[in-house]
């Protein structure tokens, strides 16, 4: 009996050494993963995220020096009835340690199954939580009430992942994305503003007066070279005088490919709405030096040099039926809150029939939409006001920053920087050395790194060519 309480409490001395000792060297590295060091006294990591009410497991994959889940969280459909239905909502955690600041990153889209990590989880060297936009497939409730899909739903529902997982991932945390995801931080910001400890928005649009869209024109007039505009330009007007055989050619490859066109009504308004988008997907997608790939002498080329750079540029299959169904949600939400750019385009007068099409064309029509004009009005009103914390970054030659967020007398340690010649995909990496310092800084600083550490103004992390995302994530289609 002696012999069993001596070998009981050794085991228990050797439990407290190992645990106290992988304490310390957390406490010292800060960038060790839980399972680094093995500790008999705390379940796995799995096993204490699987425990929290909501979540279950879709699939684990292995990254080195991480863990990586991708899973399902419960949702209330609506957060105002929570006991009224739910859906299950597919998010997934890069798990580095649970002493770490953690991010929570989104797309304002679906939700990628693979290991990656955004800028701020580089930076700050931490866990990152990815969270996939209310209705998009799969995260969609069945059946569909759309009139649940809008920006409070969404923050909420960010808001309860953050509830669900903040026990455990006790640090301080972020939140991130670019374009439509940088407009969704700054949406959760704006409604649940004591949850996250800052905000970094990539290249966030912000449409206040839907129906006031000169800043794009303006935009438009100047981007880039003279040069450059007008070889784009050249294309279009080719595209649309070209219209016949052109079109001819979209049928022969709809038909190849399956494709339909009940949705935007006809495949002459398919063709137009792909070619109006030349212009502001080059500009939103490739820089300056790639005017070199447009074909020079536009009026002159064959019609599949035309058909090429268009289709190359903006994408033919976009404005089907089966392009645009999985973005359904998106063009639902530009049509009743968010807002939607119209440009002039002069340089097409008499030669397009349709002009820029509003989201309504591109939602099958029995899906209800009305619009909320003060919706956009509310949030910038409050940003320039009560932003805190809060950091956008814009892209000089990204069409999507005309319309950008900015920053008022009210504003507390916020900043808006630009990417000079910058493109959709601009990120801090871009920015201007004394700006690159000021915006890594401030991201550390809100993250709870230590001020000697912050103010060097340098990632924690090291970059990897796998894991980190690349500079822009192309999708043939306008939109943030």
């Amino acid at each position: 009996m002696r012999k069993t309480l001596r070998w009981l409490l050794s085991l228990v001395v050797l439990i407290g050494t190992v645990s106290v000792a992988g304490a310390t060297a957390g406490a010292a590295t800060a960038a060790e993963p839980d399972h680094a060091v093995p500790d008999l006294a705390v379940p796995d990591i799995k096993d204490r995220i699987l425990a929290i009410p909501g979540v279950s497991l879709i699939e684990e994959k292995p990254y080195a020096g991480y863990r990586y889940f991708v899973l399902n969280f419960t949702q209330p459909v609506d957060h105002h009835h929570p006991k009224a239905g739910t859906f299950q909502q597919r998010i997934t955690l890069l798990h580095k340690d649970t002493s770490r600041p953690t991010v929570m990153y989104t797309s304002g889209y679906s939700v990628s199954t693979n290991p990656s990590r955004s800028e701020p989880t580089q930076i700050v060297d931490g866990n990152q939580v990815s969270v996939e936009y209310r209705y998009f497939t799969p995260s969609r409730p069945a059946p569909a009430d759309w009139s649940k899909l809008d920006i409070w739903q969404a923050a909420s529902d960010q808001h309860r992942v953050f509830e669900a997982l903040k026990p455990l991932y006790g640090k301080n945390w972020l939140t991130t994305g670019g374009s439509k995801g940088g407009m969704t931080a700054t949406y959760y910001k704006r409604f649940y503003p004591r949850d996250m400890d800052g905000v970094v928005a990539y290249v966030a649009p912000n449409d206040v007066v839907n129906d006031e869209d000169s800043a794009y024109d303006r935009f438009f007039k100047t981007v880039g070279t003279k040069e450059c505009r007008d070889k784009l330009q050249a294309v279009q007007r080719e595209a649309l005088v070209r219209r016949k055989p052109l079109e001819a050619k979209y049928a022969e490859y709809a038909k190849a490919n399956g494709y339909t066109f009940t949705t935007t009504g006809s495949l002459d308004k398919s063709y137009e709405a792909v070619v109006l988008d030349y212009v502001w997907a080059f500009w939103q997608y490739s820089l300056l030096a790639d005017c070199t790939t447009i074909p020079a002498d536009a009026p002159h080329a064959t019609d599949q040099a035309i058909w090429d750079t268009v289709d190359t540029i903006s994408g033919f299959s976009f404005y089907t039926d089966q392009g645009l169904e999985p973005y359904t949600p998106y063009y639902y939400q530009a049509g009743t809150q968010l807002g939607s750019p119209t440009i002039e385009q002069p340089w097409l007068r008499g030669l397009s029939r349709y002009g820029y099409q509003p989201p309504r064309h591109f939602v099958p029509r029995s899906i209800p939409m009305r619009f909320q004009p003060s919706a956009m009005a509310h949030v910038d009103t409050w940003v320039r006001h009560h932003a805190d914390h809060m950091l956008y970054v814009y892209g000089q030659n990204d069409p999507w920053g005309a319309e950008r967020f900015r920053l008022g007398h009210g504003a507390r340690d916020s900043y808006v920087f630009t990417v000079a010649g910058g493109n959709h995909g601009s990120k801090v990496a871009g920015l201007a050395a004394g700006e690159k310092s000021t915006a890594t800084s401030a991201i550390l600083r809100w993250a709870g790194v230590p001020a000697a550490t912050a103010a060097k103004g340098r990632p924690l992390a090291s970059f990897d060519a796998r894991l980190d995302r690349p500079s822009a994530e192309r999708e043939p289609t306008l939109r943030p």
